[in-house]
């Protein structure tokens, strides 16, 4: 069976948006997330446009070719002997957090060379306040996540007679790595392939770039905020819940609080899970306690603690949550009085109001999804997100509701 061109078009138009701009592009994201790929993509891209094979350079600092380079001297002499003549050059340079002080030799390249950089990292400290300093201002960050649904259509192969619904099924169960599309969903194989990424990012981008040593309390904390997708959340909280478990010392200082905050931030850095702050809409400020974490993939959530059926209205919540992202939104939880709005995604253009619910049925819950939107006394979007068919095109009080799977699988990204 011939594989499938594994193009991601949005993140390839960005890239050449900025070909040639005087700022270097940063691609961030989890391992395996698909950064590599892209990168390989566009040197295709370049090549077919004309661009000279000696013209490109690209380096994968975790290839033992390179394992000579460690520090930034380093870097700039191996670079230096490559760059042959005054035509521009395109410095490729794949997961370089793995070189010291490595922003110190990018910054040289761009004030000795002719050179357009790309640079990708699978930790947010790759973006360092250093970096801010140095590079003062010239650089554009891409923000690359697993695939989105429409992608996951695109890069799977499926049986004939295989609804969207059964597809959406696979999607949040296996989630969307696109590694897993070569294992043709086969469920064993890919909970492999999901073990090793997952086991890579904690390994490499948690407990070795930070030098932690409790690995039981990192699981606890790791296994805590997966089960806990889409709940509010916080650190004293969670110190609670694994004191009472016999897992951490637990006092009425709860000592362990700040350790568990510091622990959350690195996976946070690490891209395995993403926090939301809380907006309140009334008092129009942002609140600093009490937020909500969702994980960069489903099929990770699953591989760790099981597929359960139970939970997927967090679930639905955790996959909008991403898609909204992808769509170029600053994404917060709302608060309005003492009800709760799932989603306020703003850009420079857009504002709008969601609410995810895995069903409309039931006037419970009909009433619960609907009063937090209706309480909201401006003119911007607002729609809720469900499972449900039955409801597809019907506004209720102003309200869009809208098949989450109709959601997911637009045409046209409207920001």
């Amino acid at each position: 069976m011939m594989k499938k061109n594994k193009n991601r078009d949005n993140y390839m138009k960005v890239l050449l948006e900025f070909k040639d701009k005087n700022a270097v592009k940063i691609i961030t994201g989890v391992r395996r997330c698909g950064k590599s790929t892209l990168l390989d993509l566009f040197i295709e891209r370049l090549l077919e446009d004309g661009i000279k094979e000696e013209n490109i350079i690209k380096m994968n600092f975790e290839s033992i070719e390179h394992d000579d380079i460690k520090e930034y001297k380093a870097l700039y002499k191996s670079i230096q002997s490559k760059i042959s003549n005054n035509d521009k050059t395109y410095l490729i340079f794949d997961e370089i957090q793995m070189v010291k002080h490595w922003e110190k030799a990018v910054n040289s390249f761009l004030v000795d060379f002719n050179v357009d950089i790309y640079i990708t990292g699978s930790n947010a400290y790759l973006l360092s306040s250093e970096l801010s300093t140095l590079l003062s201002g010239r650089y554009v960050e891409v923000k690359m996540l697993p695939l989105s649904f429409k992608e996951y259509l695109d890069f799977n192969i499926f049986e004939t007679n295989m609804t969207m619904d059964e597809k959406f099924q696979l999607f949040v169960k296996n989630g969307a790595m696109p590694v897993i599309s070569e294992y043709e969903h086969n469920r064993e194989r890919i909970i492999d392939v999901l073990e090793g990424i997952y086991s890579t990012v904690i390994l490499k981008d948690v407990v070795a770039r930070n030098k932690l040593t409790d690995a039981l309390l990192l699981k606890k904390v790791v296994m805590f905020l997966a089960d806990n997708i889409g709940n509010i959340t916080s650190s004293n909280n969670i110190g609670n819940v694994l004191g009472n478990e016999g897992d951490i010392e637990n006092t009425k200082r709860n000592p362990a609080s700040r350790t568990i905050d510091n622990y959350i931030k690195y996976l946070e850095n690490a891209y395995i899970f993403y926090g939301v702050r809380r907006y309140d809409v009334k008092g129009k400020q942002y609140l600093k306690t009490l937020g909500k974490h969702y994980i960069v993939d489903t099929g990770i959530r699953n591989m760790l603690l099981g597929y359960k059926e139970m939970d997927r209205g967090h679930v639905l919540e955790n996959i909008v949550y991403f898609e909204l992202i992808r769509r170029g939104y600053e994404v917060y939880i709302g608060k309005i009085g003492e009800n709760e709005i799932d989603f306020i995604a703003v850009s420079a253009s857009d504002k709008k109001y969601i609410q995810v619910t895995e069903t409309m049925l039931g006037e419970e819950t009909r009433v619960r999804e609907i009063t937090p939107l209706r309480d909201i006394d401006d003119n911007y979007e607002k729609i809720i997100l469900t499972s449900d068919r039955i409801f597809t095109g019907m506004t209720e009080e102003g309200i869009k509701i809208v098949n989450v799977i109709d959601y997911l699988i637009e045409e046209d990204y409207k920001n």
